[in-house]
């Protein structure tokens, strides 16, 4: 996203700022005034996550009204980071700083050497330029090879070169923290750096100042830190130091969404499909057995509850059906693509690494897999499916009615199924709604056989995506 243009009849000397009407504001007040304005509008602290209206938004809100640092508890794939960038939107949009400065020093009282030599030197005639609120966001991923000079900063050789001496203050080469002056500074996955950082971070967040190398330079930053870490790294075995953690003031617990519904609104939200030159329709049965996949896996005992079940696994999944129906789609030349339930097979390639599995071969990671898919349909199936015609279905089998489903075979193929079996055919009809095309009524006929093997009322040999449907007793 570009940055938008400076307004033409904004100041552009320290004079002409003088005259204005801005008036300097630090950072948590900006996200305070503007946050009180939303809550009074009836507006959300943000639209960016869905599912933490409840539970964590409002401890965000109380947080920034109290002015804390913040730090979000939670496994991967809970819109931590999502949240943090978020809060941009916060900022004003628009922020004075003297010109050419590194840590954006505010024109009436700048902290750097330079922006001091400068103001002290040109007076009302400093030059003024205006950084948008999209810029004032800084954020890094810890890592145990993160330095203090990534963070904090270092003697530039360069300008020693140049002739400057290393006490210089002007020789310092500034890091990310003091970059995010008057800004909102994020570390994700704070416990991976090394304890020496940590300290050098204390300083930061308690004293808002910072150390360079034994320099005596003291800069009183104005500064949001905003971090992310994982549960158990929090805990007091993990690798996070007792004194940064209480240099925190709010401390925000994530969680995976408790709904199908919001699991599936996040997948609307962020799937991104592939362009197909047909209509795609899922039917609703898929994306509740997708989402569902997620949830039962997080209560799976197979299944590493401490790496956590990211959302990310069911967008993933979402868009690996869709892409499995299209290949179908373009081969079988159907009018639509409609996913069903022999193309959830293919969800095994994207979940492979999204999750890890507490067995110790992982080469029985498939059949987990598809156990998991298999209990979200059985699941789904027995929630919202009152199948009326479920004897009628079964009779049908009993004499030599063969089923054949397939992610290789054309919607025909089913409707001349439904033709020959009444009973599934008015399941099927119910089940995909009044307005079904031949896709969705190929793909609820495939539910509602898929249905009646996993409730043990049919029985079905299956090989890969391809399955045979027929009586138990046979």
């Amino acid at each position: 996203m570009s940055t938008p243009k400076v307004p033409a009849e904004f100041p552009s000397t320290l004079g002409a700022l003088r005259e204005s009407s801005y008036v300097p504001k630090s950072v948590r007040e900006e996200l305070r005034i503007n946050l009180e304005q939303r809550l009074s509008e009836g507006r959300p602290l943000t639209s960016a996550v869905l599912g933490y209206e409840d539970t964590v938004l409002p401890q965000l809100e109380t947080a920034l009204l109290a002015g804390h640092d913040i730090i979000l508890l939670g496994e991967r794939g809970q819109a931590k980071s999502r949240m943090i960038r978020s809060l941009v939107e916060l900022l004003d949009e628009w922020l004075p700083i003297v010109e050419g400065s590194e840590v954006r020093d505010d024109p009436f009282a700048p902290i750097s050497a330079y922006a001091i030599s400068v103001v002290s030197e040109k007076g009302d005639d400093t030059p003024i330029t205006w950084v948008h609120r999209t810029q004032r966001f800084a954020e890094k991923l810890a890592s145990p090879d993160t330095s203090m000079a990534d963070l904090i900063g270092e003697v530039d050789p360069i300008k020693v070169a140049a002739g400057l001496f290393l006490d210089d203050p002007l020789a310092l080469s500034y890091g990310l923290v003091p970059k995010s002056n008057r800004g909102i500074f994020a570390m994700n996955e704070l416990p991976d750096l090394s304890e020496r950082i940590q300290v050098g971070l204390l300083n930061v967040l308690e004293e808002r100042d910072v150390q360079i190398r034994g320099h005596l330079v003291r800069l009183d930053l104005d500064i949001l830190v905003v971090a992310t870490a994982n549960p158990e790294d929090y805990t007091n075995r993990g690798r996070l130091i007792t004194p940064l953690k209480d240099r925190f003031g709010s401390q925000i617990r994530t969680h995976y969404p408790y709904e199908i519904t919001t699991e599936i609104a996040i997948i609307h939200q962020e799937a991104r499909l592939p362009t197909s030159p047909k209509p795609i329709t899922v039917p609703w049965f898929i994306d509740d057995i997708v989402a569902r996949v997620s949830h039962v896996a997080r209560k799976s005992h197979v299944i590493s509850q401490s790496s956590g079940v990211s959302v990310r696994l069911s967008i993933a999944n979402y868009e690996t059906v869709v892409a499995n129906a299209l290949r179908r789609t373009l081969r079988t030349k159907d009018q639509a693509v409609v996913p069903r339930v022999s193309d959830l097979s293919a969800m095994v390639q994207s979940t492979q690494g999204k999750i890890e599995f507490d067995t110790m071969d992982d080469s029985d990671s498939d059949q987990i897999i598809s156990a998991l898919v298999s209990l979200a349909v059985r699941q789904c199936f027995t929630e919202h499916v009152l199948l009326e015609e479920a004897p009628g279905i079964v009779a049908a089998f009993t004499g030599e009615a063969l089923v054949h489903t397939g992610d290789d075979l054309a919607d025909q193929s089913y409707l001349d199924v439904l033709a020959a079996m009444p009973d599934l055919d008015a399941a099927a009809r119910r089940v995909a709604g009044p307005r079904a095309g031949d896709g969705e009524l190929a793909a609820a006929a495939e539910f509602v056989l898929e249905g009646l093997y996993l409730t043990k009322r049919l029985a079905k040999d299956a090989s890969g995506a391809r399955a045979l449907y027929r009586a138990r007793n046979r």
